[in-house]
């Protein structure tokens, strides 16, 4: 199993989602989430084929703060059911790594780390 991952989900708004990632990082489920807007998804909601603008956020998190990360987005998410999409990291940036534990460790109460 991998040590670390990227989260992906979608939502209707930038303010969800921005709240979102605030929340997550804020919250060090994350070390950091970022929004790409607008994307167009075509999905069946409900037997009705749709067509919607959403926002989409990625987290890179650790595997072992995902539970946590996926319960957060599930308790502050507007959509009945929301996508939540866990990628591994298999290759990356050591240092990148490193932060990324830091800044989601369990227990850590300092200020953010600064990246160079």
């Amino acid at each position: 199993m991998a040590d670390h991952l990227t989260v992906l989900t979608t939502t209707d708004s930038a303010e969800e989602a921005n709240a979102l990632a605030r929340g997550a990082v804020e919250s060090r489920l994350a070390a950091c989430a970022q929004i790409t807007a607008p994307i167009t998804s075509v999905y069946r909601w409900e037997g009705v084929m749709r067509t919607a603008q959403e926002w989409q956020v990625i987290f890179t998190t650790s595997a072992a703060r995902y539970r946590e990360l996926e319960a957060h987005i599930e308790g502050t998410h507007a959509y009945e059911v929301p996508e939540i999409i866990a990628t591994p990291i298999v290759q990356g940036s050591a240092d990148y790594l490193a932060w990324v534990d830091v800044e989601t460790a369990v227990g850590h109460d300092e200020g953010p780390v600064a990246m160079a």
